[in-house]
């Protein structure tokens, strides 16, 4: 009797193992900004996200008062889409007061429709924008998998 339910249990265990999540890492590195994101997915029905971070650093940090260096965190995740290959990410926060404001935005956009690689490029556009500051870029962003 013990040996079934030995059994068993580790046969239940495999199975709950079994989830395949779906973890992404992208990096842009070129003359205007540094950064790497790293997002996981769960791999079944609305690929819920399971956790986000990141960290972005300006080149030239005379370009912003508050995202010079910056650590991004799930709550900064405003839009998210992983499917068939597609892996769309968009980060936004806000940091000052009313009278001395900036916000941040990048977005990447990434992967082939309909082609899974473990390896994959795309674009980025980041956006950052205040009462004393304007900066736009894009550029290429490389990802993967695991």
């Amino acid at each position: 009797m013990w040996r079934g339910l030995m059994v068993l249990a580790v046969l239940l265990g495999a199975a709950g193992a079994a989830r395949a999540d779906v973890r992404y890492f992208c990096s842009a590195d070129d003359k205007d900004v540094r950064f790497t994101l790293e997002s996981a997915f769960q791999d079944g029905g609305g690929h819920q996200l399971i956790h986000f971070r990141g960290a972005l650093m300006l080149k030239d940090a005379s370009k912003s008062k508050s995202f010079g260096k910056r650590i991004l965190e799930s709550k900064d995740l405003t839009n998210r889409w992983s499917r068939n290959g597609d892996l769309r990410l968009e980060v936004f926060t806000i940091e000052g007061d009313d009278a001395e404001h900036e916000s941040l935005d990048l977005a990447v956009i990434a992967g082939k429709h309909d082609e899974a690689a473990a390896n994959f490029g795309g674009t980025y556009a980041l956006r950052i924008e205040g009462s004393t500051s304007f900066f736009v870029v894009e550029g290429k962003v490389s990802c993967g998998t695991k």
